[in-house]
């Protein structure tokens, strides 16, 4: 028997292909800002609120997308490779990456500056 794929689901993958296909982050000397597929969803953190951050590798079960964890909220697309911020107010956030040195690095003199 086939079934056809209700309208809505396939709106619903068509919607998360173009909102999820990547995560761009760039790095200034103010905030680090960062942006899924194509903009719509966006996050910032202004770099005078870091209190820290070191490169994590999070375990699969955290999966990929924008959640919550154990370890703070996650902003990923694939892989496992991470960079940890702790806010000064106690928050933290994981941010996926397959560059995590380059990342890391390019926090480290942000706030440096």
């Amino acid at each position: 028997m086939n079934k056809p794929i209700p309208t809505i689901v396939l709106i619903a993958f068509i919607a998360i292909f173009f909102l999820f296909p990547t995560l761009t982050v760039t790095v200034n000397k103010e905030k680090i800002n960062l942006a899924f597929g194509i903009g719509l969803i966006k996050k910032n953190f202004n770099i005078t609120e870091i209190d820290s951050f070191t490169k994590v590798k999070n375990p699969w079960i955290y999966g990929w997308g924008i959640h919550y964890t154990p370890d703070g909220w996650l902003y990923n697309v694939s892989g496992f490779n991470a960079i940890e911020i702790k806010l000064k107010s106690g928050k933290k956030y994981r941010i996926g990456t397959d560059e995590p040195s380059q990342l890391f690095d390019a926090i480290a003199s942000a706030v440096d500056k």
